[in-house]
């Protein structure tokens, strides 16, 4: 039989990411009929893409200061701060889980609940994603939107040649990123208990002992 299960996610968080999900698909989406405008034309001519990509990018970052500011506000910023042995024994076991016992059917290593939602990976990734590559990819994509507005930044940070390069390849990095979250998230108790955490905030329960 399965067992009641417990919340797990608020629906606060279950819209928050959805937003941030549905917002990094369009982004990528644009940003290819940007890059390959006859191949790639799902937004008509390019001025449509190039619009869509420039509003969905700061209702993308809007979203994620509104996630910043609840995660501090609501003191849950915890989540997202590894320990050290999270950064060093922990990030390697679950690592050798993904890659080796997961398909020896071993148990996860660690088990999430309301208090502990991210294994020491996933923290050590998100620190990456949220200190590192999005404000690059913010101050990349900002400096191009604005070179008409502040043409001598745009130059000092090498222009067009250097900015789009840099910019390309942070959103391939994020879509590795998205790739692997997909990936990843269908790795729970059953192949979808964790999409369907994420709608329905709660997770499915490991089976108990029949009887």
């Amino acid at each position: 039989m399965t067992h009641p299960t417990e919340p797990l996610y608020s629906l606060h968080e279950r819209v928050w990411h959805w937003i941030q999900a549905g917002a990094m698909l369009v982004l990528v989406l644009s940003g290819f009929a940007i890059h390959y405008p006859d191949r790639f034309a799902v937004f008509g001519p390019m001025v449509n893409a190039l619009n869509w990509h420039t509003w969905i990018s700061f209702a993308f970052i809007a979203n994620a200061f509104l996630g910043l500011f609840y995660h501090y506000t609501a003191e849950k910023y915890h989540h997202f701060l590894p320990r050290m042995d999270d950064i060093t024994e922990g990030a390697i076991r679950q690592a050798r889980y993904y890659l080796y016992g997961i398909f020896k059917g071993e148990a996860h290593p660690f088990e999430t609940s309301a208090r502990h939602k991210l294994n020491p990976l996933q923290k050590v990734t998100y620190l990456a994603l949220l200190n590192l590559l999005l404000p690059y990819q913010i101050v990349t994509g900002m400096l191009m939107w604005g070179a008409a507005r502040w043409p001598v930044a745009f130059q000092k940070a090498g222009g067009l040649a250097t900015l789009g390069p840099a910019h390309t390849l942070g959103a391939y990095l994020f879509l590795a990123f998205l790739i692997g979250h997909v990936y990843l998230a269908s790795t729970g108790k059953t192949p979808v208990s964790l999409y369907r955490a994420m709608v329905t905030g709660h997770e499915e329960a490991a089976p108990g002992p029949q009887g």
